[in-house]
């Protein structure tokens, strides 16, 4: 998977500039190559198998010796680490409810670090996406949320999900951004012109 380019990141920031002439949120979105590297679960899933699968052959077989045994598993082992290890490989082996964790706890803490909870009004609104968990979510303060519901995001949300699941990733956040915009400029209308906050996309890496 690859991160957007400069230029595709420009195209976000001018659809967030767009959006942002007809409403008083603040808009920052945030794109990250993965949540965590679950490091552990590579290790649990060789021990296990490596573990498990060679004696298991033992037992049925008697093939091995206990020397042999050991080796197998030792050199197994190792294999499985490597090839666990591999981004694409790591992904499917961490359960959904764990990788979509990770990536909440990641999208919470980047609202505080964009300082979105410190806008004028409370009209702070991330838009984030971890690409490797083919994970979307909208966070708004409370100037937001006071207008519009967490439901009023929920379409928006699994149509740029969608999107990120088929490659589409840019498509899918100008797309999401002019959703958003459209539901903004009813509820969030523009009272006054500012811009506390960058438009730019922020890529994690």
């Amino acid at each position: 998977m690859a991160l957007l380019t400069e230029h595709e990141q420009r195209k976000v920031a001018e659809a967030i500039a767009r959006v942002e002439r007809d409403t008083d949120a603040e808009l920052v979105t945030v794109l990250a190559a993965r949540a965590d590297d679950y490091a552990y679960i590579p290790l649990l899933w060789a021990s296990l198998l490596a573990l498990v699968v060679p004696g298991i052959l033992h037992y049925l077989t008697g093939w091995l010796t206990m020397h042999s045994l050991l080796l197998v598993q030792w050199i197994s082992f190792v294999l499985l680490c490597l090839v666990f290890r591999l981004p694409r490989v790591t992904t499917h082996l961490v359960p959904r409810h764990v990788r979509h964790w990770r990536a909440s706890n990641l999208a919470r803490r980047q609202f505080l670090e964009q300082n979105l909870h410190h806008t004028v009004g409370g009209t702070g609104m991330l838009i984030f996406v971890c690409e490797a968990e083919r994970y979307v979510e909208i966070l708004v303060d409370e100037g937001i949320s006071r207008r519009l519901d967490d439901r009023s995001w929920d379409a928006i949300v699994a149509a740029f999900t969608e999107q990120v699941r088929q490659g589409q990733t840019l498509q899918g956040f100008v797309t999401c951004i002019e959703a958003c915009g459209e539901l903004l400029k009813v509820h969030v209308p523009v009272t006054q012109v500012r811009n506390e906050l960058p438009n730019r996309l922020v890529v994690l890496g």
